[in-house]
């Protein structure tokens, strides 16, 4: 999916992008680890999508708060991102994983805002493409399916 320049963000879009992810990270399940994190996803439509990490006795089965608020966009029909927002415990920056960081690839432009907060407020902010530098996303595939069919 090709997407053009992302919107600025509004800040009445980036409050709401913080309140979804903060009261999503209330609601982690995180019994190993006690680190709670929540995110939140703005979509095209303005339509915000919470998710938070879900963890699992066979760890490798968890979930990441963020993948959680994809899904949740996916399943009410959205098809792009136009803003993330992730918050987390402790003093560093809790930033999107390697994997996390592709999957919102999927849904977003490279231009996309990516915010990072605590559980009071927004810390910093990137853009996708700082955050996962010349990434591989479906508009590779659609140039090629493109020269395939002529």
């Amino acid at each position: 999916m090709a997407h053009g320049a992302t919107p600025a963000l509004t800040g009445t879009q980036r409050d709401a992008l913080f309140a979804a992810a903060v009261k999503a990270m209330g609601q982690a399940h995180a019994p190993y680890s006690k680190f709670l994190v929540g995110a939140a996803v703005l979509d095209a439509q303005g339509r915000i999508h919470a998710g938070c990490n879900v963890e699992n006795a066979a760890y490798p089965q968890g979930v990441c708060a963020e993948a959680g608020a994809l899904s949740a966009m996916v399943l009410a029909g959205g098809t792009e991102v136009r803003a993330v927002l992730v918050a987390g415990q402790g003093d560093g920056l809790v930033t999107p994983c390697g994997g996390c960081r592709q999957k919102i690839r999927e849904f977003a432009a490279p231009d996309t805002p990516v915010l990072i907060a605590n559980a009071q407020q927004v810390r910093a902010a990137f853009t996708l493409d700082q955050l996962l530098p010349h990434s591989f996303g479906p508009d590779h595939l659609a140039a090629r399916s493109a020269k395939v069919h002529q």
